[in-house]
């Protein structure tokens, strides 16, 4: 029987499947802007429109992919993690504060809006315990 994953490790390989995953968002977003775009909801309209898309679907999503991979290969550093998860959480957060206003998000944006929500939960509940103090 194989012995039970530490917390550490576990923490580990979510950052490193959260920085493989915001890389892939960045490339969508590279190649295909108007569709990622599109399925956000948003209408990409002239320079501005495509620079502010940019700045977040590639720009952001690259921090927090940098910083989860850094986080994932600095276990000793837990804080690097919990910024990561603050990042994420960050979005789902946006979208209950936009909820009051015109309601919660639909379909795939509702469905991403709850695993930003998980990923960002479990990142923080897997942080490493400090050890006891006497």
């Amino acid at each position: 029987m194989a012995p039970p994953l530490s917390r550490a490790l576990l923490r580990a390989n979510l950052l490193l499947f959260i920085a493989f995953i915001s890389s892939l968002g960045v490339l969508l977003a590279l190649l295909d802007p108007d569709r990622v775009a599109t399925q956000y909801g948003m209408l990409l309209v002239g320079v501005n429109g495509y620079s502010q898309f940019f700045a977040i679907y590639v720009g952001v999503r690259i921090a927090i992919a940098a910083m989860a991979l850094l986080a994932a290969t600095n276990g000793d550093q837990p804080l690097l993690g919990d910024i990561t998860a603050m990042f994420i959480l960050a979005q789902p957060f946006g979208h209950l504060i936009a909820a009051f206003a015109i309601g919660l998000p639909q379909g795939d944006v509702l469905q991403l809006c709850g695993l930003q929500l998980a990923g960002g939960v479990l990142l923080l509940a897997l942080r490493p315990r400090r050890p006891e103090r006497r």
